[in-house]
């Protein structure tokens, strides 16, 4: 039997199978995937890798479609809540360590003032804000992360909507929030500091927002290094910027200037 003739040829030291047994029947079924208990509430980073098998669902045109839905239901979603306070920082933190309990007592704190607090429904600070919020007897919002086999959400969260793209998620996050508090985080919130500064030094956002970061010795030589480096040195910024923020190191310290933010009114343009 010559090569044509062979249904297994060889293609550059790599055996092609022809036969029919080659290719996997579209009607057998395959086996469903089990959630493994403990995985799914973990930093990003360590998230098992998943990839959806393709349909016209994975095109750029119905992409589109699904995050049309993402930012309708998202919006409507928060209309229900007039009066929120969204918490940013570390997914990493646990229970009894300060930064989460600076997140918890904080929650608390604004819970008793009549805001929501707003997190991204995972571990960490996010946690210990909704964990304040049950406890001050306020309204406890997580605004989480589809993942293959379940949602990434911490038992705290009361009130919640789910979303498929990161990137709808984290415009959630910032919309119509009274005020933004970060608590030391690693890049994800330093992305979202970064991108709120930028949103109200370009005045898509009110500048009247609070912005706080707890926790001055995390904070600081960020600050630092921002005087020095962005402003002195390489002149990027004006100085009017660097007033954009507040530092602080307690619960109680940013308590005192987010209670009294100002009504939403603005939005996004």
């Amino acid at each position: 039997m010559n090569s044509s003739q062979n249904p297994n040829k060889e293609l550059d030291g790599i055996s092609v199978s022809a036969g029919p047994e080659a290719m996997p029947d579209p009607k057998q079924s395959q086996p469903a995937m089990t959630p493994v208990e403990g995985t799914m509430n973990v930093p990003a980073s360590k998230l098992p890798v998943f990839r959806e098998k393709k349909d016209f669902r994975a095109s750029l045109h119905w992409r589109v479609f699904r995050i049309i839905a993402e930012f309708i239901d998202g919006w409507q979603f928060l209309a229900d809540y007039q009066k929120t306070i969204t918490f940013f920082g570390s997914a990493r933190f646990q229970p009894g360590e300060r930064w989460y309990e600076e997140a918890r007592t904080l929650g608390k704190l604004l819970a008793g003032e009549g805001f929501g607090i707003v997190t991204g429904g995972g571990p960490g600070i996010m946690q210990a804000g909704n964990q304040g919020a049950e406890e001050g007897g306020g309204v406890s919002i997580g605004l989480n992360i589809k993942l293959p086999m379940e949602q990434r959400i911490n038992p705290f969260v009361k009130e919640s909507s789910a979303f498929h793209y990161f990137f709808v998620r984290k415009l959630m996050l910032s919309y119509a929030a009274r005020a933004y508090v970060f608590f030391p985080g690693g890049l994800g919130t330093l992305d979202e500091a970064f991108e709120i500064l930028t949103l109200i030094q370009t005045k898509k956002v009110s500048d009247k927002i609070p912005v706080v970061m707890v926790g001055k010795e995390f904070w600081t030589p960020i600050q630092n290094w921002i005087f020095e480096e962005i402003f002195t040195k390489l002149k990027a910024i004006d100085e009017a910027d660097m007033q954009l923020y507040t530092i602080v190191d307690t619960a109680q310290e940013a308590f005192e200037i987010v209670k009294n933010a100002p009504v939403r009114d603005d939005f996004f343009y």
